[in-house]
């Protein structure tokens, strides 16, 4: 009996000290997965509305710890989206105070989602929109419209970690946000703009039908039409006319495979002609010009008027006759993000991605980047957060 017990109790000893030993060693393993210990701090640049004494106000706070499922990145570079420009001057109402800005790509500081392979230094892309995965429209493949939806750089600062926009120096991805690893080949400056233009550019074309000696026309040459010429080249499209505002612009849409029309140009040779017609450049007027080129069978794709001034003076007997399709566009789901990635490391070397990207700002010059950016000379303007943090 007693030497049952000295056996029992030398038993139990081993076990604790494996248990120990394990614990440690699980501990020390972890440790790897962090950057740094909390709290960090981090730096903002709050948005306080369009008449504020002061616009844009840099703003340092600790960052919070992270909840299951959440990424704490640091912001490499952002790209100043048009949709912000229309937020500064009076176009766009958004919730103040807040951080604005989705375009970025990121860097892994220190995360909480164990099952994935996610490593600190990793650079990412992540979605504009976090969703539920749950409800009828993510279990649809419309995320983007999930009955939870959260959307970085437009929510109130209050709303969450205070870190959900991308001019600043960090950001908190909710649990719910898809990312996506940027390949080496692909430059920070080229990926920055991939989870908003091209991303969408890659859920449109999931309506675009393949077309033998096809036909396209592309109604607008910012960044999603330029990136749309190119997705319309690469998806077979034998012909691409895309119409703009700025001649400057002609030289990049032929660079991205497109036909350049300006002066009013209106393609009389081509009524009845085209197979795909994509709005993007938030003008309704533009509407009864594709209607008319469109053949009958064809598709009309509505993404760049996503505001209330977007009345359309057309009939329905215009679409009824011709058997058109009309389909909205608005944001894109996870798989379009994979998609965005996938068309940019193909292409990386076939069209000038870089020459559409224009000049670098600090965070502390916001307000003259977006200047820069109202001027609409570039595809992109950059900012810089300059991170300190290792």
């Amino acid at each position: 009996m007693i030497v049952s017990r000295i056996l029992i109790r030398s038993f139990k000893q081993k076990y604790s000290h494996i248990c120990r030993t394990l614990c440690s060693a699980q501990k020390s393993n972890a440790t790897t997965h962090t950057e740094k210990t909390y709290p960090i701090s981090g730096t903002r640049t709050v948005f306080n509305g369009i008449n504020s004494q002061t616009m844009f106000a840099p703003q340092t706070a600790l960052i919070p710890e992270l909840t299951p499922g959440e990424i704490l990145v640091k912001v490499r570079l952002a790209s100043i989206c048009m949709s912000d420009v229309h937020t500064i001057r009076g176009q766009r109402i958004e919730p103040t105070p807040s951080v604005l800005g989705h375009e970025a790509i990121v860097e892994v500081v220190t995360h909480r989602r164990p099952e994935s392979d996610l490593a600190v230094g990793d650079r990412l892309t992540f979605s504009i929109a976090d969703s539920c995965g749950q409800c009828e429209f993510c279990l649809t493949g419309l995320n983007q419209k999930c009955i939870k939806l959260f959307k970085y750089g437009h929510a109130k600062l209050s709303d969450g970690s205070g870190y959900n926009g991308c001019y600043a120096t960090h950001i908190i991805l909710r649990r719910g946000t898809h990312v996506v690893k940027i390949p080496e080949i692909i430059s920070d400056r080229c990926a920055a703009p991939i989870n908003c233009s091209l991303a969408t550019a890659m859920c449109a074309m999931e309506y675009v039908p393949k077309a033998k000696n096809g036909r396209a026309f592309v109604q607008g040459d910012g960044m999603l039409g330029l990136y749309t010429c190119a997705a319309l080249r690469e998806h077979g499209f034998e012909r691409v006319y895309c119409s703009g505002t700025r001649l400057q612009r002609s030289k990049f849409i032929e660079h991205f495979g497109g036909i350049p029309l300006y002066n009013d140009e209106i393609l009389e040779e081509e009524t009845n002609k085209i197979d795909v017609v994509v709005e993007v450049c938030g003008v309704s007027n533009v509407v009864n010009d594709g209607l008319r080129l469109l053949k009958p069978g064809g598709v009309y794709l509505f993404v760049g008027m996503v505001h209330p001034h977007s009345q359309l003076n057309i009939t329905g007997e215009q679409i009824i006759r011709k058997c058109l399709t009309i389909k909205g566009i608005h944001n894109y789901a996870p798989r379009h993000l994979d998609q965005a990635v996938q068309f940019l490391e193909k292409t990386f070397k076939k069209y000038p991605y870089e020459e559409l990207i224009g000049p670098t700002y600090d965070l502390s010059d916001l307000s003259q980047a977006m200047q820069i950016s109202i001027e609409k000379r570039y595809g992109r303007v950059l900012v810089k957060p300059n991170v300190l943090t290792s």
